[in-house]
């Protein structure tokens, strides 16, 4: 048995969320047809064994397999919480806000909410596209039970905060990625809800809008007591905003606690498979970029420095296309991953050819980086791909090792972090 239930079940204490041995569990290449004609057609065929007419997946894996996206969770948030959920992309922190939100049911499991619900997951979720934003404030209002002349209340705050009034008239489908996620958000943020859940779409919008929103969500927590849930990549808007944690892991609530915790854990989880996952950078599924030219091999000369010492990378590379210039440059950014500075190196100034193989070290000069651990981004591409779109390139980040630096006793430690030295040889 599954079921999501409205204030029910929860009968102690300020208990706004509740849920039960929480499972999802997903069909691959199950897909509805979009008509009920076709799904029961779909299901007659099935039933005897034939093929599927609608299928619109591969035969081979059509109804055959499957995986849990959520695998037994259980966990309780009290009214006025801050919970930030982090994780790894497919852990299941999507997944776990669209059950609460009731856009998708449990295979397994009971979920158990007191009081009203507001999210904003995707974009493109919750607005009718043919509306204008105006419509649709009032069209989400009348969802969450709120008479008309209580939205007419709110109506110039959400408008205000959103900052598109100009816009407001015209129908949603023409608005920005940005101007779509600030009215949704002020919508959500304004009309009378108990839970906030907002997914990873606060990305879409600017700096300023983005800490205007974390404002936001803090004031209604803190002076309002509502319960926030919060799913973001970004550490630093995640502890800035949140007060408890969740690091979902593989479908699993790996670890819950204070959110300082709770994001060192998820950090160190990163750094863990940056050191694991070393060698996949040979691997296709784990590169962006048009497969011209590839990395082929990264590797340190140690696994952690001082914060003197040279730092010691080789890189190795292949192409599989002749294209004039390559070029490459290495990224580093802070355990928030957020950009610090960068080298820039030309590796071959003329016509590469096609079948072109090479080995490069970098050195990074000792003393220009704070003791930390630091997340890179590797990336090679054409020099057209240095002024203009990205014709030939390939790019690797999330899938290479941290750049760890120690403080040694008695060492040195630089002053300064932003006077980033190195050079290249072709080794």
């Amino acid at each position: 048995m599954a079921s999501i239930a409205l204030d029910a079940g929860i009968k102690v204490g300020n208990v706004a969320i509740k849920v039960e041995h929480l499972s999802k569990y997903y069909d691959l290449g199950v897909i509805g047809s979009g008509t009920l004609r076709k799904d029961l057609q779909s299901w007659f065929w099935k039933r005897r064994g034939r093929e599927d007419p609608n299928s619109r997946i591969g035969a081979e894996n059509s109804g055959a397999d499957g995986f849990w996206a959520l695998k037994d969770i259980d966990f309780e948030i009290q009214q006025g919480e801050r919970v930030g959920i982090v994780g790894k992309n497919g852990a299941g922190k999507s997944t776990l806000l669209k059950m609460i939100s009731q856009i998708s049911a449990p295979t397994k499991g009971n979920i158990y909410i007191k009081g009203k619900v507001a999210s904003l997951l995707e974009v493109g979720t919750g607005f009718n596209q043919e509306l204008t934003g105006r419509e649709n404030i009032y069209m989400n209002g009348a969802i969450l039970g709120m008479k008309k002349r209580e939205i007419d209340r709110k109506m110039d705050e959400i408008i205000d905060f959103s900052g598109i009034e100009k816009h407001i008239d015209t129908p949603v489908k023409r608005y920005s990625s940005g101007m779509y996620v600030r009215l949704a958000f002020a919508v959500a943020a304004h009309l009378d809800s108990d839970i906030l859940i907002t997914d990873e779409v606060l990305a879409v919008g600017d700096a300023e809008f983005q800490r205007k929103a974390l404002g936001k969500m803090t004031e209604l927590s803190t002076g309002e007591g509502r319960t926030v849930l919060f799913v973001s990549h970004n550490m630093s808007a995640v502890e800035m905003l949140c007060n408890k944690g969740f690091l979902m892991d593989h479908g699993k609530l790996a670890s819950r606690g204070e959110i300082h915790e709770i994001t060192e854990k998820y950090l160190q989880s990163y750094r863990a498979s940056y050191r694991q996952d070393i060698a996949v950078v040979r691997d296709e599924a784990v590169r962006r970029g048009n497969g011209a030219v590839d990395f082929t091999d990264i590797s340190f000369s140690k696994d952690a420095y001082g914060a003197d010492e040279d730092i010691v990378i080789d890189f190795s590379l292949k192409t599989s296309k002749s294209f004039q210039g390559l070029y490459m440059s290495l990224d580093v950014k802070n355990p928030r991953r957020e950009f610090i500075s960068s080298l820039r190196y030309c590796l071959e100034p003329g016509i590469v050819p096609e079948g072109f193989s090479a080995s490069y070290r970098i050195t990074i000069s000792g003393g220009t980086l704070l003791p930390g651990n630091y997340p890179l981004y590797f990336w090679l591409g054409d020099e057209m791909s240095l002024s203009g779109p990205a014709m030939n390139y390939c790019v690797l980040d999330e899938y290479t090792p941290d750049l760890v630096i120690t403080a040694e006793e008695g060492a040195a430690v630089p002053a300064a972090l932003f006077r980033l030295q190195g050079r290249l040889e072709k080794v």
